[in-house]
């Protein structure tokens, strides 16, 4: 299945170099480009991409305002069910951004100077549901998860069963499904069975909110 990507940048340079590269890749199809955030708001609408390339610093509307209105709560109801990945682009390994581009959504984030392999990676990763997070950008977001606490309450955790309980943890922790597998001695499409009920019991979009939930119900705390 080809993945359909937009890609969001106020510099035409950086939008015309993702686009000669991610258009030679067999899987992937740039169907579009925003110069802005209002720009990616409407360009999602429009178009129904798979995967928004979305840059943090922009006029207009920034990346993390296109987020949170992109992925706001009603709009898959307005829709058809179609709800893109966001995969966050920066610069700044240490913006103030990470914590809140996730908490809005965000199924990943990359640093603008990842290799041109790593970019194409990291859009089939958040295609395929999976969390992607630059190491420097880890190590940013669980400060801050260290810093502001616990914010959700733990009642939910209830809805889940003890072994799908064990999977969100090593999820946080930031394993694969094969190195959840392996830890638990279970099949793979048995973990992959766990994460989707997961999410579903908890309302979450993705591995990046599970994540983010593990995190802010203090099921997980930074340093375990």
């Amino acid at each position: 299945m080809t993945i359909r990507v937009l890609i969001t940048d106020d510099q035409g340079m950086v939008r015309t170099g993702f686009t000669v590269f991610l258009s030679s890749q067999p899987d992937i199809e740039v169907v579009g480009e925003a110069a802005n955030g209002q720009e990616a708001v409407e360009r999602t609408a429009e178009l129904r991409p798979d995967v928004v390339l979305m840059d943090v610093r922009m006029p207009v509307m920034d990346g993390l305002a296109a987020t949170r209105e992109i992925l706001a709560p009603g709009r898959r109801e307005e829709g058809d069910g179609h709800l893109p990945k966001i995969l966050i682009l920066t610069t700044f390994d240490l913006d103030d951004y990470v914590y809140e581009a996730l908490r809005s959504g965000a199924s990943g984030f990359l640093l603008k100077d990842a290799s041109a392999h790593q970019l194409a990676e990291a859009v089939r990763v958040v295609a395929a549901g999976e969390a992607l997070l630059a190491p420097s950008v880890t190590r940013r977001l669980i400060s801050e998860f260290a810093r502001v606490g616990p914010r959700r309450p733990r009642a939910r955790l209830d809805d889940i069963t003890e072994r799908e309980t064990e999977v969100l943890v090593l999820i946080a922790q930031g394993r694969s499904n094969q190195e959840i597998a392996e830890e638990l001695v279970l099949s793979e499409q048995t973990v992959k069975t766990h994460v989707g009920r997961i999410l579903a019991k908890l309302n979450l979009r993705d591995r990046a909110q599970a994540i983010v939930y593990a995190y802010e119900s203090g099921l997980v705390r930074p340093g375990e």
